[in-house]
């Protein structure tokens, strides 16, 4: 039979041990909480960096930058958007842009003439405005704090233009889906999102925000075009390929940029 004073010393030394593994799982958590805060840091950086440089980087669509302003000619007409160094969602991101350009320079494979369309993330309203201007019932969607402007966009590039007027909806991903847009009532034949993944917390719930639009028996078309910038580029991008049936419709090495078509795995 063992003595006291072994058992006590046995106990100290498996507490000993049980503390000092605690202590390396916790180190590793911290270790690892801290290399995410610091990718996150950095990615918020390269953001505002891009946002800060727009005045010296003229994409070819540009045709003027002023403090607040930038003039576009898509589908026969000057457009004009209005932009705030407030937030990324009051900013024209190179995504928009491209798909914007793909749009017009491709309308025989992508008609949207008389088509039902929503934007996720539409911003300052750019893309939207070009697809109403391509002939496209669409609805804008974001986040309450951007609708003022965005409205102010397309009602100031649309008006006396377009077929039908677009309209503005509030939008936060994967939040109320089912009540606000409720399935078959708002059926679209494309969904749209440009540059919507950027350094947020709702990866998530952007995700399920495309699968509630694109779901089985929608014959619904989604179309993203993202700039790639960070690894969560790529890691969004392997969950939405996974999601969905994908294509890649155009790559832009230059810029980095990629346009995907995507429908609903039945």
């Amino acid at each position: 039979m063992q003595s006291l004073s072994t058992v006590s010393q046995s106990v100290q030394q498996k507490r000993k041990e049980k503390w000092t593994e605690s202590q390396r799982c916790d180190h590793t958590d911290v270790m690892s909480q801290q290399k995410n805060t610091d990718e996150a840091v950095t990615d918020h950086k390269v953001m505002e960096g891009e946002a800060r440089g727009k005045k010296n980087v003229m994409e070819p669509s540009v045709t003027n930058y002023a403090q607040g302003k930038e003039s576009f000619y898509f589908a026969g007409h000057d457009i004009s958007i209005r932009e705030s160094m407030d937030t990324y969602g009051a900013l024209i991101w190179p995504g928009a842009i491209a798909l914007c350009e793909f749009l017009e320079n491709n309308q025989q494979q992508v008609n949207l003439m008389d088509k039902a369309v929503l934007e996720i993330g539409a911003g300052t309203g750019l893309l939207s405005i070009v697809a109403s201007l391509l002939g496209a019932m669409v609805t804008a969607t974001d986040l309450p704090d951007i609708l003022s402007n965005l409205t102010f966009n397309l009602q100031r590039n649309t008006k006396g233009r377009s077929c039908y007027t677009p309209q503005v909806a509030r939008l936060t991903w994967g939040q109320d889906l089912e009540r606000d847009f409720p399935h078959p009532s708002h059926q679209y034949d494309y969904v749209l999102a440009a540059d919507v993944v950027y350094p947020h917390d709702c990866l998530e719930e952007l995700l399920e925000t495309m699968r509630h639009f694109c779901r089985p028996g929608s014959r619904t078309t989604l179309l993203w075009a993202n700039k790639v910038r960070f690894q969560s580029d790529l890691r969004f991008a392997e969950s939405f390929m996974s999601s969905f049936h994908t294509s890649m419709l155009t790559e832009l090495p230059q810029q980095e940029i990629r346009i995907y078509k995507a429908t609903a795995k039945e």
